[in-house]
């Protein structure tokens, strides 16, 4: 019994179950397949259904409530709110769109959509929030699967459809409302913070790199699966089987705490000293001979400490530091030095939001996020009249292509700003200022309008979108802490929308919309002309035809001005780089040989 005891508190179980949580989550990214449903039995325009996108974003985005609940809540409740807002808004929709409610005005409409994906919010927050504190030394890594499979839900959520296959259409909807819900109940007593988890274990490098390898497999199983989708009618039968590959790939990390539980050896001897260590110094825990605390000291530490000290080779700064310690724990103990209290947290302790929100460094994160991702949604969001504007009569497959770059961008984004921590004990933002320029590639190409464009943009804007999704949300962690990182990552989430709403809202839909009504003109100018009179009766038809923008010049100066943006956004994700190199060599510096 101890063993099974040992498997369900084991952190690993817990992220297994994480990933399950975020498979299903990204209830965003399924809004494509269900727009039309809406669309077509509420008989919405256009222009209806974008409210309803907005709504949709807004939901997506706006989780205050989830970040302020998870300092006082356990995680389970977190998932079961998130679960009941998923069930209640989607299901009204199903009801409503089946024809088993009355149809409610649009602003009713858009409320049930925001409640619906809203819900997303609180199951980002639990699984974050938990893993995040269940492995505080691999931040990277854990936001960035974490994230990407919420990324890659929709294509997942898409194939479970496809198997289904029933003929209401308003199915879809209806497996939003409960399958999500279904999943996220089943394995809310799972994702939480557990014990012992303040160390890295031996065996941490290896279960991640088998993650990622299952990662890399499902992402090239799923590209391969909707290409033959789309390219072959396939039977019922052989798309089951598709779908059960699916699910066991979805199954197969469960090897690892299986594994590390029931093994003949369950911890090493190092394990087991490295469990002690903490122990020793547990921050925030005065000392029985009543000395300041570690944390306090370590403030001091800060305050007293040559500034040439974070220069030194590692092994000789830590000799350094670990003298200046004792002395000061000594000399706070005899009452030599009383230990001065400042009135906030430095960067690399645990900060509140307000704390935060009036630090330089949290708002060059905030921006840098706003200009990189609320770019890269405008791309996603756009994709459908970029390929139509461009001549490719089906967009499905660069939305599922976009779909699979940012999963592997949110993925990548986490395993190399990793390395760039550990290996060489430099900020993380850095690796956000790469993100931003493979960005500021993609939309170039996009402006260009090049042969293969729509093949080339998708890939970078997927990756470097995907990257700041993985990138940011560890980085503000490691600079305002973990304490109240539900919080300050819900605030973070505000820059999508944010972002979405100047270049997509201002900037985008204005210049394709300008572009449309010239060349509405210049045709209306053509069925004008006398030679053209005979063709006369069907000038409505066509008028309607070209407010449809065609050409490259649909989008070119809306790309430009996001390339420059990103060149903005690189400038200043350096800015804050140069800030936190400290900050940085202090966490990570003893990695360095």
């Amino acid at each position: 019994m101890s063993r099974f005891g040992g498997f369900f508190n084991n952190r690993w179980f817990v992220f297994v179950g994480a990933i399950w949580v975020q498979a299903c989550a990204g209830l965003g990214y399924v809004f494509g397949s269900i727009s039309p449903v809406i669309k077509s039995s509420l008989k919405y325009n256009q222009r209806q259904i974008a409210s309803l996108g907005v709504a949709k974003d807004l939901g997506d985005s706006i989780g205050f409530v989830a970040g302020s609940l998870s300092e006082y809540l356990p995680m389970w409740a977190l998932l079961f709110i998130g679960a009941i807002q998923n069930f209640v808004g989607y299901g009204m929709i199903w009801l409503i769109v089946s024809g088993r409610m009355p149809e409610l005005p649009l602003w009713a409409m858009c409320i049930l959509v925001f409640i619906g994906t809203n819900g997303e919010t609180y199951f980002n927050t639990a699984a974050l929030v938990s893993c995040v504190q269940n492995f505080p030394k691999n931040r990277g890594p854990v936001v960035g699967i974490l994230k990407g499979f919420a990324g890659l839900s929709g294509a997942i959520l898409t194939q479970i459809y496809a198997m289904i296959q029933v003929p209401d259409q308003a199915a879809i909807i209806f497996m939003v409302a409960v399958g999500p819900a279904m999943v996220v109940i089943a394995v809310m007593f799972i994702v939480r913070p557990v014990g012992g988890h303040r160390q890295a274990f031996p065996s941490d490098d290896s279960s991640f790199m088998f993650v990622y390898s299952v990662c890399l497999l499902l992402a090239a199983y799923l590209m391969g699966v909707m290409l033959l989708q789309d390219l072959i009618d396939l039977s019922h039968t052989v798309i089951i089987i598709f779908t059960v590959v699916l699910f066991f790939l979805l199954i197969v990390p469960i090897i690892i705490p299986l594994y590390l539980t029931f093994r003949s050896d369950p911890r090493s001897p190092l394990e087991e000293n490295l469990l002690l260590e903490p122990q020793k110094l547990e921050p925030g825990k005065s000392s029985q001979s009543g000395t300041e605390s570690p944390d306090v000291i370590f403030s001091e530490i800060e305050d007293e400490k040559p500034q040439e000290v974070d220069l030194l080779p590692a092994n000789e700064r830590h000799k350094r530091i670990a003298h200046l310690q004792a002395r000061l724990a000594q000399a706070a103990a005899v009452g030599a030095v009383r230990v001065k209290r400042r009135k906030g947290p430095r960067r690399g302790e645990n900060f509140t939001l307000t704390q935060a929100l009036i630090k330089a460094d949290f708002w060059l994160l905030f921006l840098a996020l706003l200009l990189g991702s609320g770019s890269g949604l405008t791309v996603i969001d756009n994709l459908g009249q970029m390929s139509q504007s461009l001549g490719y009569d089906n967009p499905r497959i660069f939305v599922s292509m976009i779909s699979i770059w940012n999963f592997l961008g949110r993925i990548g984004g986490g395993y190399f700003s990793e390395v760039i921590v550990r290996d060489y004990a430099y900020p993380r933002p850095v690796a956000l200022a790469i993100a931003e320029i493979v960005l500021a590639i993609g939309h170039f190409f996009f402006a260009m309008a090049w042969p293969g464009t729509m093949y080339v943009g998708t890939l970078l804007i997927g990756l470097g979108y995907g990257a700041h999704w993985a990138i940011a949300p560890a980085a503000a962690s490691e600079l305002f802490g973990l304490k109240n990182f539900g919080a300050l990552y819900n605030f973070l989430t505000v820059a999508n929308p944010a972002g979405s709403l100047v270049f997509s809202g201002l900037i985008a839909s204005r210049i394709y919309d300008n572009e449309a009504e010239k060349q509405s003109h210049t045709h209306n100018s053509l069925l004008s002309s006398p030679l053209l009179f005979g063709k006369m009766l069907d000038k409505p038809r066509l008028v309607e035809e070209t407010l449809k923008c065609e050409g490259s010049v649909c989008f070119f100066l809306t790309f430009m001005i996001m390339s420059a943006f990103n060149i903005i956004a690189v400038v200043l994700s350096m800015i804050l780089v140069h800030r936190t190199k400290v900050v940085y060599a202090s966490l990570y510096g003893k990695t360095r040989s």
